[in-house]
C-alpha cells in the first residue's frame, strides 16, 4: 500500500507545510508516503491512481475520531489499495472530483485553511500508524 496526499495550489504558510512534510516523513517508516501540491487543470489524481481509494476531504464528509480512523486506515491496508487523500483550496476540488471519490471525510466540523488541514491530515495519518504499531507517539 501506497499514500499520496495531494493539495491543491501553492504553498504559502511554510511553516504549515514543513509541519506537514515532518509527519510524511515519519509514515515513509511504515509504508511509502508521497505529498504534493497540485493545479487541477495539470493533474487528475483520480486518472493518475485509478484503482486507488479515493479520499476527499470535505467539510460534509464523515466525521471519525483518531482511534475510529486508525481501524478505518488498518482496514485499508489489509485490502492493500493505494490510497489517495485530496485537500482542496479555498475555491474547492472541481466538482467531477468530488463525484469520483470514494469516501468524504471530515477532519472537524470547524473551518481551516487548506494550509493547516494538510498538515493535520498528515499528522492524524502519522498518528494512526502509531497507534496501529504500538508506538509511544499518542501518549506523549
Amino acid at each position: 500500500m501506497k499514500l499520496y496526499l495531494y493539495y491543491i495550489g501553492k504553498k504559502r504558510d511554510v511553516h504549515a507545510n514543513a509541519i506537514a512534510g515532518d509527519f510524511v516523513q515519519r509514515i515513509g517508516h511504515y509504508c511509502p508516503c508521497h505529498m504534493a501540491e497540485i493545479r487541477p487543470d495539470r493533474f487528475d489524481p483520480w486518472v493518475k491512481h485509478p484503482n486507488a481509494h479515493k479520499i476527499l476531504l470535505d467539510p460534509a464528509g464523515k466525521t471519525l475520531d483518531s482511534p475510529a480512523f486508525a481501524n478505518w486506515l488498518e482496514a485499508a491496508e489489509l485490502r492493500a489499495a493505494d490510497l489517495v487523500f485530496l485537500v482542496a483550496g479555498a475555491e474547492g476540488p472541481p466538482a467531477a472530483w468530488r463525484a469520483k471519490a470514494d469516501t468524504l471525510l471530515s477532519l472537524s466540523a470547524m473551518t481551516y485553511p487548506h494550509e493547516l488541514a494538510r498538515a493535520m491530515l498528515a499528522e492524524q495519518v502519522y498518528r494512526a500508524y502509531a497507534v496501529l504499531r504500538g508506538h509511544p507517539y499518542p501518549r506523549q
